[in-house]
């Protein structure tokens, strides 16, 4: 019986603490002194994907029932990204982000997509407060917009750091950034160490504490992978003092929160949500000055006004981009089989599929797109417009250019120089092929707007080859893309500057791919439904089939013809090539074993250069490249005579 009672005691007391809950929860959120910064970073026009605006904006309303001392802030690559901003190049974004509230945004590398004009349009536009403490005016010698922004909360002053990415000079166009005559009159603070970006931003911190600011916040566009050293925002925390917190974007991360030191050994918190409103970010000061900060990954609410605004951009999306163009039979990827995203580091089929439509439309030897500049999938059934669109959202113009086997090979170690790491200057291609060695450490050289000077050392692509062919350096090819990479030194191309045009008809890259698709009949085969093994991404395991390579070399290159010329006193050699070869080396040596000429090249001919009368020894050995490493082949040898 006692034991009865007490299992009753137990029943009633859990029943008690589980009606009290709610006001519990109700308790712990109800109006306090705390201060709340919101925050969102690389949206890319995912208006209305995860969380989306509405329930953005239906959060921060409930944020404000519990406390008053609320701001939200955007940190960068809000108004590109889908249909919402290519169609309105970024208008209907600033609309709904000032339905929903935002009191202050940095500028990403893409709030400049669609030209500097259009971009400072849209901060007047926009209620929040653009900010950045290293964007300048070169001819001015000042800040495009205010380094930062102080808030006054809970008594408190809470000031905001701007800080945008220095890459946004290769990352964006840079002809944005210039003047007509080619000269730079923007900037970001750019230099090779860091030290003039760690200096803007120590600056902006301390004018920020002179103006009595009690916290400081430093927004940032800066990331976290390696590839953006020096300037990343663990290095930028790393080299200042005063942060209190560093909001980040760039990298599409998410990070909670993470501890990072700065200059004089104190905790910085560091937090980024992601990408497409995956993830609210929170920050919370209280009263008694701590910072922490969190993710909210799941709100079902949605604010009325917001989502019935949204509705409106996408009716208006929809009334444009329904429009059917074609129909495909596979899926065109930018994705690899475990679905991670795969076009920055190695071939795809969306790709290969971009990079045929600008070969085969510009009638080139080669096409050519970087990875970053595909950014959507197109699926196996009707095509429309707006797939189009979202796969190639900047409206960028079509090029065909004249450029040596040389630069196109410098284009390549370029775009290679971070696999297996992304970059998004990687090439897809079409018409030519090659494989990248990364045991090989890139040696490409760039400047402090991190263009192209040159490869300093060992290259890590090999094996070039354009239609099957060994690429000349020498020889001159066609090569098709976007004038964002062939004229305007996009993602720092700077290889192809003063190469000449031979572009035939003025398009858009849309264009092209809508031509494409006419071309293939209205359908996209199945000739796409898997890569064709035009990159090749190779790793140290890779070096095992060296032996088979030897063997083949040695099998099948025979001089068939080695003629000597009595009136021009040359040698003329003609081989039957192996296909396995990469290339030949020529040797011809005279009756005493000296090496009198010889040369290292792809094609089946050599002819020496004027040699005296004699008795002549010509051999021809074949080589390839495997894993970077040269391998040669057995060396066939012919005698010949001049008289």
């Amino acid at each position: 019986m006692r034991k009865k009672k007490k299992l009753l005691t137990i029943l009633l007391a859990v029943c008690l603490v589980a009606a009290m809950m709610p006001s519990m929860v109700f308790a712990a959120n109800a109006k306090s002194d705390d201060i709340v910064v919101l925050y969102t970073n690389d949206v890319h026009c995912g208006i209305d994907d995860s969380i989306g605006y509405a329930g953005l904006a239906a959060y921060k309303a409930d944020k404000l029932k519990e406390t008053k001392n609320v701001v939200l802030v955007d940190a960068g690559d809000a108004i590109q990204g889908d249909l919402a901003g290519a169609l309105s190049k970024g208008d209907y974004i600033v609309d709904i982000m000032n339905q929903v509230g935002y009191d202050v945004a940095v500028p990403g590398n893409h709030e400049f997509d669609f030209g500097m004009d259009q971009f400072l349009a849209l901060t007047k536009k926009s209620n929040a407060k653009y900010i950045s403490s290293n964007f300048t005016d070169t001819k001015a010698n000042k800040t495009v917009f205010d380094p930062y922004v102080i808030k006054e909360l809970g008594g408190k002053k809470v000031a905001f750091v701007g800080i945008s990415t220095p890459e946004s000079i290769t990352k964006s166009t840079p002809a944005f950034f210039q003047d007509e005559k080619g000269n730079y009159i923007y900037d970001f603070c750019n230099d090779k160490t860091g030290k003039k970006l760690y200096k803007a931003v120590q600056n902006a911190i301390d004018a920020a504490k002179a103006e009595g600011a009690d916290y400081v916040i430093a927004l940032g566009h800066m990331g976290i992978d390696d590839q953006s050293k020096p300037w990343t925002s663990r290095e930028v925390i790393a080299n200042t003092t005063g942060l209190n917190a560093f909001i980040d974007g760039h990298s599409h991360s998410t990070v909670a929160s993470e501890a990072v030191k700065d200059k004089d050994g104190k905790e910085v918190t560091l937090s980024q949500t992601g990408t497409k409103l995956a993830a609210i970010g929170e920050l919370i000061i209280t009263a008694d000055g701590k910072i922490s900060t969190s993710l909210v990954t799941d709100y079902a609410a949605k604010d009325e006004k917001t989502a019935s605004l949204i509705k409106e951009v996408k009716d208006k999306i929809e009334a444009v981009s329904s429009k059917k163009v074609g129909t495909s039979e596979v899926l065109l990827t930018t994705l690899d089989a475990e679905g991670k995203r795969a076009v920055r580091n190695q071939e795809t089929t969306m790709g290969n599929f971009c990079a045929d439509a600008y070969r085969i439309i510009g009638g080139a030897d080669i096409g050519v797109v970087q990875g970053g500049g595909v950014r959507a999938d197109i699926k196996a059934g009707d095509v429309t417009y707006g797939d189009i669109i979202a796969l190639h959202p900047w409206g960028n113009m079509y090029g065909v250019i004249e450029a040596t086997g040389q630069q196109i090979l410098d284009a390549l170690e370029l775009g290679a120089r971070s696999t297996p790491d992304e970059v998004g200057g990687f090439l897809q291609v079409s018409g030519i092929s090659y494989e990248i060695d990364t045991t090989v450490p890139s040696t490409v050289v760039t400047d402090e707007n991190a263009m192209f000077v040159k490869v300093a050392g060992a290259r890590r692509v090999v094996n070039v080859k354009v239609g099957g062919v060994p690429i000349d350096p020498k020889k001159t090819y066609t090569v098709a893309s976007t004038t964002y990479i062939l004229t305007q030194q996009g993602d720092g191309f700077t290889m192809f500057d003063g190469c000449k045009e031979v572009t035939k008809e003025s398009l858009v890259d849309t264009e092209v791919i809508q031509k494409y698709i006419e071309k293939l009949g209205g359908t996209i085969g199945q000739q796409y439904a898997k890569t064709e093994g035009r990159i090749k991404v190779l790793t140290a395991s890779d070096k095992a089939p060296i032996k088979e390579y030897k063997a083949a070399l040695a099998r099948t290159t025979k001089i068939t013809s080695a003629k000597a010329s009595t009136k021009t006193k040359k040698i003329t050699v003609k081989i039957n090539g192996n296909s396995k070869a990469y290339g030949f080396y020529y040797k011809v040596t005279n009756s005493k074993g000296k090496t009198v000429s010889s040369l290292s090249k792809p094609g089946k001919t050599f002819t020496t250069k004027k040699l005296s009368k004699g008795k002549y020894t010509v051999s021809v050995r074949p080589y390839t490249y495997v894993i970077g490493e040269k391998v040669y082949g057995k060396t066939v040898s012919k005698k010949v005579t001049i008289k």
